[in-house]
């Protein structure tokens, strides 16, 4: 089944506003929703950093979506207490959580004083943690000694359906090692030759069959000029490539990075519109490429708007075609 969602991101808006748009978001037709879960903004523009965790749990209680969010174990969090975490919002809100993993960003992860690591040893304790989440959920008790460390760890309160558990990737590259593993792939919008590349990756590595959702970078308002300028003023630091993004520390350094970038830039990242009917276009695009979920972030401060005009216009519109 098709399902819309809407993007929660809590380094643009207080928790507390985040769940009255999630409630909206449903009114209007919105199937599902999934959070970001950073310590950091991607910018001080934004300013906000809600912990996922504690908001997870009360807008599944607050609505009936499914919700999904992206999280990086190995570092900030231990993989035991992200499996435990999981596992608590699988028991409560059955089959109506899932996790993405990926290998995070030193802009969150830094914060402990660790050393941040290369990507080839971010890649193998990912797998490291996948594998002893995966064991925790089916009640085993786990010992492990590698990037990471586990002792003894054992989950008292399983749920009876185990969460999805999806790999994060951007490029063609990871996406094709995350088909080798995850229940299903997470990626982001880009341009329609480079997204169908990272669709073929994760198929060629072992993802044929499997979901595959996709958050959607967009900006809509009542003008395009309106639309350009809240990608430009809150997604203008987000707009480089991957490797660049994982190594930056602190928002301070995504603004310098920021100012480099022009209105023009913004755009081959993000697709601007106030047109309802070009934005179906894009998604249904996106449909006909093979994904089940299509996760909308509006990634300017005009979410009201944005959520009722979709729910009319287009959510009813999307269907996949053969």
């Amino acid at each position: 089944m098709i399902k819309i969602g809407y993007h929660a991101s809590h380094e643009q808006f207080k928790p507390s506003v985040l769940l009255d748009y999630v409630k909206r978001a449903e009114q209007a037709g919105f199937t599902a929703s999934s959070s970001s879960d950073h310590f950091n903004p991607w910018s001080n523009r934004q300013g906000e950093s809600g912990f996922a965790w504690s908001w997870l749990g009360a807008a599944l209680q607050a609505t009936s979506l499914s919700f999904g969010v992206v999280n990086a174990p190995g570092q900030r969090y231990h993989p035991a207490i992200i499996a435990q975490a999981a596992a608590t919002l699988a028991e409560m809100f059955p089959e109506r959580f899932w996790i993405a993993v990926g290998t995070g960003q030193s802009l969150n992860e830094h914060i402990t004083g660790d050393k941040w690591p290369s990507k080839a040893d971010r890649n193998a304790r990912l797998k490291e943690c996948v594998d002893i989440m995966r064991a925790l959920w089916a009640g085993e008790t786990v010992s492990h000694k590698g990037l990471v460390t586990v002792e003894e760890a054992k989950l008292y309160t399983c749920p009876d359906v185990k969460p999805l558990l999806f790999g994060a990737a951007v490029t063609s590259k990871t996406a094709e090692w995350v088909g080798s593993w995850a229940d299903g792939l997470l990626t982001i919008s880009q341009p329609k030759e480079k997204l169908q590349e990272v669709v073929d990756a994760f198929r060629r590595g072992g993802g044929e069959g499997k979901p595959m959702h996709l958050k959607v970078q967009l900006s809509y308002a009542a003008t395009k000029e309106a639309a350009q300028q809240g990608a430009y003023d809150q997604w203008r630091s987000n707009i480089f490539p991957n490797a660049m993004l994982t190594e930056l520390r602190t928002p301070d350094q995504f603004d310098m990075a920021g100012e480099m970038v022009n209105l023009q830039e913004v755009d081959k990242m993000v697709r601007i519109s106030a047109d309802v009917q070009q934005h179906m276009a894009w998604l249904q695009d996106d449909l006909n490429m093979g994904f089940e979920q299509l996760i909308l972030h509006n990634v300017n401060l005009e979410h009201e708007q944005f959520i009722a005009d979709f729910g009319q216009h287009v959510l009813p519109s999307l269907q996949p075609k053969s």
